[in-house]
């Protein structure tokens, strides 16, 4: 399959860019988007400017208007009616590959686009302003399956994976199941050594993306006389025997998004099949979750603001009592007040993917984005549904979606009371010392 048009641009220039938020003068001086004085303000001495939170690199401008273009001309005419039948069009998934956008940080080597991270993050919050089930989708891609492959492949599983899932394959990630939500390492899922390979039984639930999947990532457990240190990630190809998808789940939000109960029949996968160490799948999770806070809370960002952007231009021209709605001081406040924590959460998510980038710590950062960013989505699309009147109770606007996409945000990737309870631990240890 031929390179898309921004895999062939960043495997010609990405590996010339340096990484600009790590240098204080001179490393930003390219950035585009929204400019930055690169002197100190006259009179000060010694002062050193730094570029805001939403100053983008070309590259990152370019992903960002490209992705925005194409949400708008390929995504947004099916987005109903894929809502409505609770399925993915297969021509969206098929574009999604095209373009780039399932291998955004996988090596040209592989066929990926060869960008970052916060390109990643960047095309999330794009596609979720227009369908936020197409961007959970690419989220899932992108900062779960694709950095696991990168950072654990041996060259064998990068070589028979990454190509694929770069160009045609999507990737699914096996944790959670009934008995173990938020206490993912309670998973009963086994693992049974055989010589060289290993027998699965089980089976997990809420597992995203399944209904497509090529390939799953499923963790189980291979000692549990040693509890969570028994966890271990298997690559388990879809037509695998004895792997079952089982029908997708009903759901209030996201329904074009598949979402299946899994089960493990003593299905049996070579021990060379294992990602990583034996055991040390428990880490994997833990470390993915915490990236893949910083994706979910892109796409609560970029629901808001697409439910903000679909109301506002109503408010400008109903008119009631003879003038705009929008000029009424009581809607003025609240729409400023939606906007404002729109922002906020905005900066939240670009200052956790930044320092994620930078390799500094991030984990409390992460969730604050992830937790906010859901709070902010529920008020936002609430406050639309209101600022439309009846209209927006209705389906012939897309604000109804929004409200019912934007809940799962405060439950998956960790609820809103386990992110609260992961920043208080973080919190605590500030004032030890």
């Amino acid at each position: 399959m031929a390179a898309s048009p921004l895999a062939r641009f960043f495997s010609k220039t990405v590996r010339h860019i340096s990484q600009p938020w790590r240098t204080c003068q001179t490393g930003w001086r390219s950035f585009s988007s929204i400019s930055a004085p690169d002197v100190a303000p006259e009179g000060a001495t010694g002062a050193v400017s730094f570029p805001p939170l939403q100053t983008y690199s070309e590259e990152e401008s370019m992903m960002r208007e490209a992705v925005k273009k194409y949400a708008q001309e390929r995504i947004a005419p099916f987005v109903s009616k894929m809502d409505e039948n609770s399925c993915m069009d297969e021509e969206i998934i098929k574009s999604l590959f095209e373009q780039g956008l399932m291998g955004i940080e996988i090596d040209a080597d592989y066929g990926g686009t060869g960008s970052t991270f916060f390109s990643s993050i960047l095309v999330i919050e794009e596609l979720a302003k227009v369908d936020p089930s197409v961007a959970v989708l690419c989220d899932i891609q992108n900062t779960l399956i694709n950095t696991l492959f990168v950072q654990l492949g041996t060259p064998a599983q990068k070589e028979q994976y990454l190509n694929r899932l770069s160009t045609d394959m999507i990737g699914s990630f096996c944790l959670s199941e009934a008995e173990s939500g938020s206490d993912a390492f309670a998973l009963k899922t086994r693992a049974e050594k055989h010589k060289d390979y290993y027998i699965i039984n089980g089976s997990k639930m809420w597992i995203s993306n399944a209904e497509h999947a090529g390939v799953f990532l499923v963790m189980a457990n291979v000692d549990p006389s040693v509890g969570y240190r028994g966890i271990t990630c298997f690559i388990v190809d879809r037509e695998t025997e004895g792997m079952e998808i089982c029908k997708k789940e009903n759901k209030l939000g996201l329904r074009a998004s598949s979402t299946c109960p899994m089960n493990f029949d003593n299905v049996k996968v070579p021990e060379k099949n294992i990602l990583g160490q034996i055991g040390h799948g428990y880490k994997y999770a833990i470390g993915m979750l915490n990236e893949g806070r910083i994706g979910i809370a892109a796409q609560m960002v970029g629901l808001a603001q697409g439910c903000f952007d679909h109301t506002i231009p109503y408010t400008r021209q109903r008119v009631q009592f003879g003038k705009r709605i929008f000029d009424f001081q009581g809607m003025q406040h609240q729409i400023a007040h939606v906007a404002t924590q729109i922002e906020a959460a905005r900066l939240l998510t670009y200052n956790a993917a930044r320092l994620k980038e930078a390799g500094r710590a991030f984990i409390k950062e992460a969730c604050m984005a992830k937790y906010f960013s859901a709070e902010v989505a529920t008020l936002t699309t609430s406050k639309c549904i209101e600022w439309m009147g009846g209209v927006g109770f209705t389906k012939d606007y897309p604000i109804e979606k929004y409200y019912r996409d934007c809940k799962i945000g405060t439950i998956y990737e960790g609820t809103t009371n386990v992110q609260l309870s992961t920043m208080a631990k973080f919190i605590d240890k500030e004032f030890d010392h």
